[in-house]
């Protein structure tokens, strides 16, 4: 009897250490991935960073030069850059 519930402890901090902040990291990709609009500054999870000038139902177009456009889907953003956010340059 002891095990079972030594068992049953452990399989409920596993639960809140790793599968839950896992489904909240989860939650806020796909939250960031539903409210993408042309104009944001974005990072995709491959690391190119560009702005957003179309968004469509499954990709986006990504200008990271000028007159270079990417489409990539729209789950590969990684993150939204904020631009009101100093960047490390400006704190240093």
């Amino acid at each position: 009897m002891p095990a079972l519930l030594v068992t049953i402890v452990f399989i409920a901090i596993g639960w809140f250490l790793i599968i839950r902040p896992q489904q909240q990291r989860m939650r806020e990709q796909r939250d960031l991935v539903a409210s993408l609009t042309p104009g944001d500054q974005v990072i995709t999870a491959g690391g190119i960073h560009g702005e957003l000038i179309s968004v469509d139902e499954e990709t986006v177009e990504l200008r990271v030069a000028d007159g270079v456009v990417l489409t990539i889907a729209r789950p590969a953003i990684a993150r939204r850059i904020d631009e009101t956010a100093g960047s490390a340059e400006d704190e240093a």
